[in-house]
């Protein structure tokens, strides 16, 4: 928690004084739309900014960075997975919108039990996904009419995105590496945003063998043969050709390496799933088919 103390409360105390009716359980349900959500997950903040609900956005999580101001105006109540009952209570919500797998649990429950209403909203990587999100997300928020028009704006993006991937006549290869730290190589395989951005952008997931975020053996590695290796560009310094494709390493024996086709994109946006999505999967496409004819 940055900009706000937490409040000094033990979990004990906090199931006490909810179950005592110190902090009075509000209703589930409101006809009055939220004055005060934290907004947790990525895609959970930038939906409700696209709506107009800036103002109403109580804290957000360490993964709500676009737009820039939600982390700049707006107190961080930590990591998504890693919250406290304290931090999220101390910013006085009167609703939470958490990105499917916030948590934990048992503070998520203990949310609830103080008298806040807690809603989790689905993140399947796909763009019906995606649209559900938006609709979820104006739902909760009280903004149906808005979330209709930025889910029919989105849609005719994935359409357009669409059609330039049916112009792709062969799909490449690649590896979506999520890190490279002591010799152990992060991918994004079967089910994963990673696997969904990629076949968005027309491009098959080198790394189809695994099911999840995994660590990939050298061997696998080598045997994926990837022709591009895209990473999440998260710092001012884009990851560097020359270290990624080193002559000592799996991936420098790749086809991608023979090709020095690194890709890197922000990391929300490429795998975030958010109203960007047709955007960021059109950037990836172009980066990996620059020669794609365009129209």
């Amino acid at each position: 928690m940055t900009d706000r103390p937490a409040l000094p409360w033990s979990r004990r105390s906090l199931l006490s004084a909810a179950v005592a009716g110190v902090l009075a359980p509000r209703p589930a349900l409101s006809a009055t739309p939220a004055a005060r959500i934290a907004s947790l997950g990525g895609a959970v903040t930038e939906i409700l900014y696209r709506l107009g609900a800036g103002p109403r956005i109580a804290a957000v999580d360490t993964t709500s960075l676009y737009p820039a101001e939600a982390m700049r105006e707006k107190p961080n109540v930590g990591y998504l997975r890693a919250l406290s009952a304290e931090g999220l209570l101390s910013v006085g919500p009167d609703l939470v919108i958490a990105a499917d797998g916030a948590g934990p649990a048992d503070v998520l429950a203990l949310v609830r039990e103080a008298g806040v209403r807690v809603e989790t909203v689905k993140e399947p990587p796909t763009p019906g996904g995606v649209l559900d999100k938006i609709a979820a997300v104006g739902r909760l928020a009280g903004l149906e009419r808005e979330a209709e028009a930025l889910s029919a704006e989105v849609k005719a993006h994935f359409a357009d995105l669409a059609a330039q991937r049916a112009r792709i006549a062969r799909p490449a290869r690649a590896l979506v590496v999520l890190s490279l730290q002591g010799g152990r190589t992060m991918v994004g395989g079967r089910n994963t945003t990673a696997d969904g951005i990629l076949g968005l952008a027309g491009i098959s997931n080198a790394a189809e063998g695994l099911d999840g975020f995994k660590p990939i053996t050298d061997e696998a590695i080598v045997a994926a043969a990837p022709d591009t290796v895209v990473m999440m560009q998260n710092g001012p310094e884009p990851p560097k050709p020359e270290a990624v494709f080193a002559p000592d390493t799996a991936l420098g024996r790749t086809p991608a390496a023979a090709r020095r086709s690194l890709v890197a994109m922000d990391g929300l946006y490429l795998l975030g799933f958010g109203p960007r999505t047709p955007e960021a999967a059109g950037d990836l496409m172009r980066a990996v088919y620059p020669d794609l004819p365009r129209g």
